[in-house]
């Protein structure tokens, strides 16, 4: 269970989104306004803010630049602003993850579950071990066997976004949002090239697996060779 603060200002959607989180055991406080939800975010120190940038006194971005300035709380952005430039505005202003109106209560449940999981290991955990697969999230380093790999940065991060998941399938749409921030118009072959090159450092290939699975027309998942 985490406490999460939920800024949305249509009374429908804020009810919807606060039962779906309830219903999964969460703590939900909801504002109807970007200065009640600033409130929120500072008293309550919740695990999460979700907020839309639609709202009727501030504009959602001030709202996250005035929640930076005071906390590194992960924040979701749920809004009906699709523009590539303002998905990328929004995430380089420190958003953590964007979601478009409409979306299914299912795949905002999966986001919620993955940034959550992000937050808990930047303030804890610090190594991720997968079979012989180990990754120091702190130091940004991984070793395979006891072998340090020489990961680029971007190898790096995705290796990390799949390791925070290992064993579930993730596409490679989400691959985009969270390594390149590029929810919509990135391409998936820049995916497909990283992951090439991820598994050539691993010692493996895509007709050779050991530690990253194809799920074809699905994605991609880490798993143990064990």
């Amino acid at each position: 269970m985490a406490r999460i603060t939920l800024v949305e200002d249509d009374l429908e959607i804020r009810r919807l989104v606060a039962d779906a989180l309830a219903a999964e055991g969460h703590d939900v406080e909801t504002a109807a306004t970007a200065m009640n939800g600033l409130e929120l975010a500072i008293r309550n120190d919740p695990a999460l803010v979700i907020m839309d940038l639609g709202l009727p006194d501030l504009d959602g971005n001030e709202l996250l630049r005035m929640i930076r300035a005071v906390s590194s709380v992960p924040v979701m952005v749920i809004t009906a602003r699709g523009a590539d430039d303002v998905v990328v505005r929004t995430l380089d202003a420190g958003a953590d993850d964007y979601l478009i109106k409409p979306f299914s209560v299912a795949q905002l449940l999966a986001r919620v579950r993955a940034v959550l999981r992000r937050g808990g290991l930047a303030e804890g955990t610090d190594r991720i071990v997968v079979g012989g697969l180990v990754i120091d999230i702190s130091a940004r380093e991984a070793a395979l066997e006891g072998t340090s790999l020489d990961l680029s940065p971007k190898e790096f991060d995705l290796l990390r976004a799949l390791a925070e998941r290992q064993g579930e399938v993730v596409t490679k749409r989400d691959l985009l949002a969270e390594v390149w921030r590029e929810p919509y118009g990135g391409s998936e072959r820049t995916v497909d090239v990283h992951l090439s090159w991820l598994r050539k450092k691993l010692g493996e290939t895509a007709s050779d697996p050991r530690y990253l699975k194809t799920i074809h027309g699905v994605g991609v998942k880490l798993v143990s060779p064990d």
